[in-house]
């Protein structure tokens, strides 16, 4: 602060407003508040003084304004990387049930679900398949478990699985892992459950990834017996390329791959980080499948459950729903509510799912940091003339089962490098305070340690003003009382007619008594009353 000038500024006290205007470093306000008369020039500093407060307080408005409505930027980046981790990939053959496994006691359970079978059509839809009828006396079982049916009768990848590398080195089922989604039984390679490490590659490019050849059993495929929305027309095995923290939805998100061909995928990494509320709409809060949320929370309370995730979330929200509407699950879907039965599944869960797809009923947003994968896909015909001997020879298969059944599958990094989407901050609080900062240096010359001499100033008021008139006031009161009490009239009162001070009458020559030793010659002391009037001489009585 500036230092005070002139001796009348130095008798003045801190509260004083023409002292803080003298010492404050900021601009103008001295010559508003200086000594002197109202002037022009006063006048026009004041006028100048308001003018920049209040732009300044309409510049910051708007930069606060701004700022409230959490504006976000995003930021696409490329980088390069040593080593990636190789995501999972999950397949499964288009054919849900091995022709070769169903049993009598599947169809009288399951066939009027899964098949569209009317009970008099079984032993025809059994010699269909090769099987013999139902024996005479037939008794099906009193229980019926779905996902014991798709464990059973599923493809198996130890017959599926011809030859598999990865970069390089032999691989085989063990390096799988089985698991249930809406196209039956499937299997992930490098999923990283049970505390498995995941894999990794250090070069991209064909020979680097994994290398499948698989064989999809056409003669295990199921009949076509009916036209419906479940019937597959198609042979093959889908593949998803996903991260170890999303769920499989291959029924939606699976790629097509056919036999006869080999099959390029080439993938590139993604990192993707969205911004939670106000900025955006991400959440990492994972989603419990026991839990039913209330209405006005749709994504329920954070759980045990695996990381939060895009795939995840929808995975949940249609367990919740069929839960709620059918009181099961599929047996894909995650929880502990009981596995649906044939019934249920055609009556209710198949039913439900596909309402809710076509309405898209689940809210989820994105999470707040995911990895995805972008997928170029190419392929050739295989196997060549020369090779369809070769292979005939190595499988033990005819060359015509090996062009209509064997296909070839390569997965792998196009390059080693991955991309980043990054949602930003498009205004952080520093900038914030920068621009306010700006504002109030251009317009009012002002600082920080200017608000401090402010807060200062007040303080001061505070204490003079205030403080200081209810300490005058008590002050006032002990001072009144200690001249009452030590008055030397009042002391002679008290001793001649023993009458305590407080009781006698207070009066203004009171106090010109005390101020002389001498007494006063127009008052007559009470003590001289004393001695002047001597007790009066008793009465006899007559």
């Amino acid at each position: 602060m500036k230092p005070t000038s002139g001796p009348e500024e130095a008798r003045r006290p801190t509260s004083d407003i023409r002292v803080f205007a003298s010492n404050c470093s900021m601009h103008g306000v001295g010559h508003v508040f200086g000594p002197g008369s109202l002037s022009l020039r006063r006048g026009m500093w004041a006028a100048a003084v308001v003018l920049s407060v209040v732009t300044f307080l309409y510049q910051v408005a708007g930069r606060v304004r701004y700022y409230r409505e959490y504006h976000h930027q995003t930021a696409l980046d490329e980088r390069e990387s040593h080593q990636l981790v190789f995501p999972a990939v999950t397949l499964c053959n288009i054919n849900p049930l091995r022709r070769s496994r169903l049993t009598p006691n599947d169809l009288h359970w399951a066939g009027a679900a899964l098949l569209g079978l009317d009970p008099t059509e079984h032993a025809t839809f059994l010699r269909a398949l090769g099987r013999p009828p139902a024996p005479p006396g037939f008794m099906p079982s009193p229980t019926f478990d779905m996902a014991q049916l798709y464990d059973r009768a599923g493809h198996s990848l130890d017959d599926m699985l011809l030859d598999c590398r990865f970069r390089g080195e032999p691989c085989g089922p063990e390096n799988f892992t089985m698991v249930f989604t809406r196209m039956g039984k499937c299997y992930t390679f490098n999923s990283g459950t049970d505390g498995a490490e995941l894999l990794t590659t250090i070069r991209g490019g064909i020979g680097n990834g994994l290398d499948l050849m698989l064989d999809v059993q056409q003669e295990e495929y199921l009949p076509v017996w009916k036209d419906d929305e479940e019937t597959p027309f198609e042979v093959g095995i889908k593949v998803q390329i996903h991260s170890q923290e999303e769920p499989p939805i291959i029924d939606q998100l699976g790629l097509g791959v056919s036999p006869g061909f080999q099959t390029f995928i080439s993938c590139q990494q993604q990192q993707l980080s969205f911004l939670p509320p106000p900025w955006g709409d991400c959440s990492s809060v994972s989603l419990n499948p026991n839990y039913e949320p209330e209405p006005s929370d749709p994504l329920g309370s954070p759980s045990s459950s695996p990381p939060y995730s895009l795939m995840g979330c929808r995975l949940v929200c249609e367990t919740r729903y069929v839960a709620r509407k059918c009181g099961c699950r599929m047996m894909y879907m995650p929880g502990s509510a009981p596995v649906c039965s044939p019934q249920q599944y055609k009556d209710c869960a198949h039913p439900a799912i596909d309402a809710m797809l076509r309405k898209d009923a689940c809210a989820c947003p994105n999470p707040c940091a995911s990895t995805r994968y972008a997928k170029e896909l190419s392929m050739v015909r295989m196997p060549s003339r020369s090779a369809a001997r070769f292979l005939s020879r190595k499988l033990n298969r005819s060359e015509a089962y090996i062009a209509e059944n064997v296909l070839a599958l390569e997965v792998f990094f196009e390059a080693l490098n991955y991309e980043t989407v990054e949602q930003k901050k498009a205004y952080e609080m520093s900038e914030l305070l920068g621009d306010i900062g700006g504002q109030m240096g251009l317009f009012i010359g002002a600082s920080l340690l200017t608000i401090l001499e402010i807060l200062d100033y007040l303080c001061e008021v505070f204490q003079d003003k205030v403080l200081g008139y209810f300490w005058n006031r008590r002050h006032s009161q002990r001072h009144s009382s200690t001249n009452l009490t030590s008055h030397p009239s009042l002391c002679r009162h008290q001793d001649s007619l023993s009458v305590p001070p407080y009781l006698l009458p207070c009066h203004s020559a009171l106090d010109l008594l005390s101020a002389s030793s001498e007494p006063h010659p127009g008052i007559l002391d009470m003590s001289s009353l004393h001695v002047a009037f001597p007790s009066s001489p008793q009465i006899k009585s007559q």
